[in-house]
């Protein structure tokens, strides 16, 4: 990284990876202080919405040296978009992010119908939204990171064979869902932080229901906002909801599956909902 971004964001480097879909993707690591892959070997924790979240959550990587509250070292691995792609990581997450076949819920293009009455987006911009709602393909990004971006990390930076975590927020937390209800080996933990759950007709409920009686032993960590419940937002009222409600099915719970209700609005949350499972899952 330039010498202006290292001062930002100190011990990240920065690469693009194009996966086997043909989409570009940047990634920022995050090692922690002093990191000798040669003497101690850590686990990654993979962080979804990377062009967004990076500077909120790489910095929290200190954490590992908190006196009070330790958590086991790890490197943080960011994952965005790349090139002119960037600028519009905000709709290409909706493909990459979201399970495929999830319904579009009215409340969400009612959101966005608000965006453009507004201001803050275009008509043209909208209906790019919600194109890239139509084909979603969150089982090929997991694949992209589980079997190409995986191996790159652990060859490159000598990462530790077990312990790896992974963490969404919004629509990066239905994607946590998502990867948690796959029952993957690769990750030992994962935060989904307000989840995406749009409608009650979500495919993380059909998926669940495929489960039975059965549940992943990945460690899930849940969060979502009081102002997300108690605003007048109908998007977020009913991500709130059915987040609760996904929850409520999982009961009982063998202590694998936590919670919390957080002091944030949506936009702001995400740094507190990763530090909320940093502080449950990989204390030390």
């Amino acid at each position: 990284m330039s010498a202006m971004w290292q001062g930002c964001l100190a011990d990240t480097d920065y690469f693009e990876l194009r996966s086997g879909g043909g989409h570009d993707y940047g990634v920022w690591v995050t090692t922690p202080p002093g990191y000798d892959p040669a003497t101690t070997q850590v686990p990654a924790v993979y962080v979804l919405d990377g062009n967004w979240a990076v500077g909120m959550t790489a910095p929290l990587i200190v954490t590992q040296r908190d006196p009070m509250h330790p958590i086991r070292p790890y490197l943080q691995v960011s994952v965005g978009y790349a090139g002119e792609e960037a600028e519009h990581w905000a709709r290409l997450r909706n493909r990459d992010l979201v399970p495929p076949g999830e319904p579009i819920a009215q409340e969400l293009v009612d959101a966005v119908e608000f965006g453009i009455q507004a201001g803050s987006m275009t008509r043209e911009q909208a209906d790019a939204y919600l194109a890239e709602l139509r084909d979603t393909r969150a089982d090929a990004f997991l694949s992209f990171l589980t079997t190409e971006l995986h191996p790159r990390i652990e060859r490159d930076y000598g990462t530790a064979t077990t312990g790896h975590g992974l963490f969404g927020y919004s629509y990066g937390g239905l994607f946590a869902l998502y990867a948690w209800l796959a029952g993957g080996t690769l990750f030992e933990s994962i935060g989904a932080g307000s989840p995406g759950i749009a409608g009650a007709d979500s495919r993380i409920f059909a998926r669940l229901r495929e489960l039975g009686e059965g549940r992943p032993a990945t460690r899930l960590h849940v969060t979502f906002n009081d102002q997300e419940l108690l605003g007048d937002l109908a998007i977020y009222q009913n991500l709130t909801k059915n987040t609760a409600t996904f929850l409520h099915r999982l009961a009982p719970r063998d202590g694998t599956v936590t919670s919390a209700v957080l002091r944030d609005t949506h936009v702001t949350g995400l740094p507190a909902s990763f530090l909320s499972y940093l502080r449950t899952c990989r204390s030390e």
